[in-house]
């Protein structure tokens, strides 16, 4: 995997990332740092990849499974460390998984087997941080 990163000089703390598969990303700082707040900051960046990541496990796993999966949002909430550098120390993810007629226990299984075993961005970010998952099922046959 290859990235490169370029600052923009012009931009104040603005960065854009080309991605190895050709895409483009932009970050930039907060105004007291520098930024002028055009972008996502690049610990955003961190959080928000992690959080699709693992929502992309668990809608694959769901398919997989034959599950009626229709929706996967991860909300993300974090605490950071106070000093530098200012590592994640806590992360919440409240998984809100909508469908028809879902299996709770299929849900959580996803959850948890993404967290154990295949998100590599939970797995590098709980080395420093305590992860504490959250599941909500929506069922969608009952909405008319």
């Amino acid at each position: 995997m290859e990235c490169t990163i370029n600052w923009m000089p012009a931009s104040g703390m603005a960065f854009s990332a080309e991605t190895g598969s050709g895409h483009l990303l932009m970050m930039d700082g907060a105004p007291e740092g520098g930024g002028r707040n055009l972008a996502p900051r690049p610990m955003e960046t961190m959080l928000a990849g992690a959080g699709a990541c693992t929502a992309y496990d668990v809608v694959l796993i769901l398919k997989r499974g034959r599950h009626a999966v229709q929706g996967c949002q991860v909300k993300m909430s974090a605490d950071r460390a106070e000093t530098e550098p200012k590592v994640f120390t806590r992360i919440v993810m409240k998984f809100v998984v909508s469908g028809a007629k879902l299996p709770e226990a299929a849900v959580k299984r996803a959850v948890q087997l993404s967290y154990e075993k295949y998100c590599s961005a939970t797995a590098m970010l709980a080395k420093t941080a305590q992860i504490d998952l959250e599941v909500e099922i929506v069922d969608t046959t009952a909405v008319a």
